[in-house]
């Protein structure tokens, strides 16, 4: 049996079918691990789902900040459905729509597997939370999103306030702060006070801020984490960090890791994305 995780998709399907049979997939012994957003930006997003919702129950996927922006979209009106971006759009008013959207909703924001001895999050991982509180924490907001409250969490899950994770917080405020650390994060200080502002590779952030896997006095992490969200930072592998977005969607790499005691990575190249990008801007 081998564990494959795979970097962020955004829509890109040709790139995913590539990678998955330059694995040799075999979903009789097989199972892949996919670091959320899944959609948006590439093209194919409802293929997509619905390739990646086929293999369920090999598949294991966390919700990424494209994910749940899709499903933010969904439960408002139809007329501001329309103003989504035509990848978007054909998720939405697809004939199969609602089984897909209901599957994704049903998924995870964090993973954490003790027998492969490896954690999956979309973004990142709060400073002050150990492996155990991340999944606790994860699980206060799964439990809304497959709840029938659900549409009043996704219609106010968007902000970035507040930008801190204290215990001390309720309600929507606690919801959105911890939906913030599990799939927006890329710098944060010692507190644990997010930048949301800073998107680029490290050594571009604003002073006080790290890389949130290299804050000072971090929690001691029991396994290694593999991640997405964070093109500009590319592949890295250190400090007990996988992290493997590899910018599919701008035409760099869709890549996968192996799970195991000698992770190893895999890669199909995206430059047919990288063409048609080019050629939008032209």
């Amino acid at each position: 049996m081998a564990i494959y995780a795979v970097g962020d998709i955004q829509g890109c399907y040709e790139a995913l079918a590539q990678l998955i049979e330059k694995l040799r997939f075999d979903p009789s012994r097989d199972h892949l691990w996919f670091c959320g957003d899944l959609v948006n930006r590439g093209g194919q997003s409802l293929e997509v789902l619905r390739l990646v919702k086929s293999i369920e129950p090999q598949a294991v996927v966390v919700l990424g900040n494209h994910d749940l922006s899709l499903l933010a979209v969904s439960v408002r009106r139809e007329d501001e459905q329309n103003k989504a971006n035509p990848d978007l759009r054909r998720v939405l008013f697809a004939a199969d729509r609602d089984d897909l959207l209901d599957w994704l909703r049903q998924r995870p924001l964090f993973h954490l597997d003790r027998e492969a001895g490896f954690a999956m999050v979309h973004a990142g991982i709060s400073p002050r939370w150990t492996l155990n509180l991340a999944a606790t924490r994860a699980a206060e907001v799964e439990r809304r999103l497959r709840s029938e409250d659900y549409r009043r969490l996704l219609k106010s899950m968007f902000g970035d306030r507040p930008n801190t994770w204290s215990k001390k917080l309720n309600g929507e405020d606690r919801s959105r702060a911890i939906i913030n650390v599990l799939t927006r994060m890329r710098f944060c200080d010692v507190r644990g006070r997010i930048d949301f502002d800073s998107k680029g590779a490290p050594g571009t952030q604003k002073p006080g801020f790290y890389p949130w896997f290299e804050v000072p006095g971090h929690s001691p992490r029991e396994f290694p984490v593999v991640c997405g969200h964070w093109s500009t930072l590319g592949l890295f592998q250190g400090l007990g960090i996988y992290s493997i977005d590899t910018g599919a969607v701008w035409g760099g790499k869709l890549t996968a890791l192996q799970i195991g005691p000698e992770p190893r990575i895999i890669q199909v190249d995206c430059e047919a994305r990288a063409q048609i990008l080019r050629k939008g801007a032209d």
